[in-house]
């Protein structure tokens, strides 16, 4: 039997993982606008020898920040202002867009969607400060979407590192997310991180909450599923 779920439904029958136990499943939203992670490197060449990222207000994840510091993306045909820093720096700059921001900056090759932190072999551009320019030859990605857990969030969900699977959230425009990467480790806080392009379609933001549900599962839920 096939049927189409609503999250409430969801969040009453309850979901369940390959075992057949029931999954603890619920996990806050976090929506991800433009950012980006730069080098301490490329952080003194935009706006300044010595200088450093200045906290404006935390985020989800502890020890990570949104920076007061914006800079501009450029290409040969687009340009994107206003793109907010994240500290602290970090080993390796890395661009986050959505999809969306990707046709306004009119890249020539297509954007990988990626995990943070895997950006060989993605496009580059040009980045402007008010200080100086830098020009990176990689580092553009679309994040995947995924889920920061603690390991005691994976113990209660059944969940593992590195394992995909499916969030279901929404209600006026609900929606199954599949290929949603769990993270775990021991610093994170319970987040499911997707883009803005992501929210706008399944209309929500930041604080509301998703369902995980057992992995593989596609729009069409088959029930015998969620059952177990």
């Amino acid at each position: 039997m096939i049927k189409t779920l609503k999250v409430d439904e969801l969040n009453q029958m309850g979901a369940v993982i390959g075992s057949g136990r029931p999954l603890k499943s619920a996990v806050p939203i976090g929506v991800s606008g433009r950012h980006l992670h730069l080098t301490q490197e490329h952080v003194e060449i935009l706006f300044g020898r010595g200088h450093l990222l200045t906290p404006m207000r935390e985020l989800s994840q502890p020890g990570q920040c949104a920076c007061d510091e914006i800079v501009t993306l450029k290409t040969a045909k687009g340009i994107l202002e206003g793109v907010r820093v994240l500290g602290p720096a970090r080993p390796e700059t890395q661009i986050e867009l959505s999809l969306t921001d990707t046709f306004r900056l009119k890249l020539d090759v297509p954007v990988p969607v990626r995990m943070s932190g895997k950006i060989t072999g993605s496009p580059g551009l040009v980045l402007i400060g008010p200080v100086g320019q830098v020009t990176i030859n990689e580092g553009v990605i679309i994040a995947q979407r995924h889920i920061h857990m603690t390991p005691q969030d994976a113990e209660e969900t059944g969940c593992a590192d590195n394992q995909v699977v499916a969030v279901a959230c929404g209600t006026h425009r609900e929606l199954i997310f599949g290929n949603v990467v769990v993270r775990v480790r021991e610093d994170f806080r319970l987040d499911f991180h997707i883009d803005t392009d992501e929210a706008n379609g399944a209309g929500v933001k930041t604080g509301e909450l998703g369902y995980i549900l057992r992995p593989t599962l596609s729009y069409q839920v088959p029930v015998s599923n969620l059952l177990g």
